[in-house]
């Protein structure tokens, strides 16, 4: 078949969830003999253009900065989606399917607006839908309104929809998709083989890893840290990463006197987290939003439990089965995901042994080849 990947950024340019899903989708494809092409914006220095095997690469817009601070910046996306919308005004019959993401979602809207021309199928991925007042939040009051409209208008386009999260799928199907959302709960794409039985790191540690934006809400990991000290004295943390709130990180470490218990070795090699993971007494992850959690999944592969905190835009919660491979703070309060921490502590080597066991017996459903069969699988009659 004739396919068509449909995404701003690529693996590993930029790095996220996405990134790696797009990627390994296209060169999975084009292993199992399939015709791939992949838009995207340039990233890449002149000379350097990506090189994956029996993938077409092609930029369909300049190379831009995609944030301002932790926000994605307006112009990029719709530059993006007229670099999408010519491409598939001119070359749209080439193709049996066009597979994109929602957001943004300037190229979901072109390929909806050339479908006729082109006579494609369009696949479309929605890693998130946010809640109308995420977006008034996010946006304010005009602009999170027109964000909140254009979501929706997405979700009318005739399209195979996918979700990564049962809290998602429900919202799409809200927003009124017409047509059914199938749920993909695997994104991983390392090793299912069931994970070492390293005994925890001593002194107890909690690690964080990811990017230090506001809806991570790293800070309160540091509070955590610091509440639960008083049940468990010589609990340290690590957490990995950088991003506009690492300063902030910074000074609350300093304000709770924890220079010295909580490091901050910023971004490192994979490697490195991978080691920590693997002794950690548990990863915590305070997020507000999540569209699926995978540092739950990569906490369980290196047999660590997670602690997340419920929320009404965290569906990394669906990852956790309380007691089993973590648990679910109740509120967004250091002191409420402390009692997590301490008794991941308490229960030991029993709950990282059910890590373990969890791990194992979810693994084909989280691996990334899982969902990718699942994909492969829905673009069957697509072809004219």
């Amino acid at each position: 078949m004739r396919i068509c990947i449909v995404y701003d950024c690529l693996f590993p340019w930029t790095v996220g969830g996405a990134e790696r899903w797009y990627r390994n989708l296209a060169e999975r494809l084009a292993a199992e003999g399939h015709e791939v092409t992949y838009l995207t914006l340039t990233q890449w220095d002149e000379g350097d253009a990506p090189q994956l095997e029996g993938v077409d690469v092609v930029p369909v817009g300049p190379r831009m900065e995609l944030y301002v601070g932790d926000r994605r910046k307006i112009g990029p996306p719709l530059r993006f989606g007229l670099g999408v919308f010519l491409h598939l005004l001119r070359r749209g019959r080439r193709y049996d399917v066009v597979h994109t993401a929602s957001f943004p979602y300037f190229s979901l809207l072109a390929a909806a607006v050339t479908r006729p021309v082109g006579r494609f199928r369009i696949t479309c991925d929605w890693h998130e839908v946010w809640s109308r007042e995420y977006w008034l939040g996010y946006l304010g009051g005009a602009a999170g309104r027109i964000g909140w409209i254009v979501q929706r208008v997405c979700a009318l386009v005739p399209q195979t929809a996918y979700a990564f999260s049962r809290l998602h799928a429900g919202r799409l199907r809200e927003l009124g998709l017409r047509g059914n959302v199938t749920v993909l709960t695997g994104e991983y794409a390392g090793s299912l083989e069931a994970p070492p039985a390293d005994p925890a790191t001593t002194p107890p540690t909690v690690v964080y890893a990811g990017r230090m934006i506001p809806e991570k809400r790293v800070p309160l990991v540091v509070d955590a840290i610091a509440a639960a000290r008083e049940q468990v004295p010589d609990l340290r943390g690590r957490i990995f990463g950088a991003g506009p709130e690492a300063d902030l990180v910074r000074a609350r470490i300093a304000e709770l006197g924890l220079e010295g218990v909580v490091e901050l070795p910023g971004f490192v090699a994979p490697e490195v987290v991978d080691e920590a993971m693997r002794t950690a007494t548990c990863i915590v992850q305070p997020s507000s939003r999540e569209g699926y959690g995978m540092v739950v999944v990569e906490a369980s592969a290196h047999g660590a439990p997670a602690v997340v905190v419920a929320g009404e835009d965290n569906a990394a919660v669906e990852l956790v089965d309380e007691g089993v491979n973590g648990f679910v703070a109740p509120e967004a309060t250091g002191a409420s995901i402390a009692t997590a921490v301490v008794a991941c502590h308490e229960q030991g080597d029993e709950l990282r042994a059910s890590t373990r066991e969890w791990f194992v017996e979810n693994a084909d459903r989280l691996s990334l080849a899982g969902s990718l069969r699942t994909v492969a699988a829905g673009y069957v009659g697509a072809r004219r």
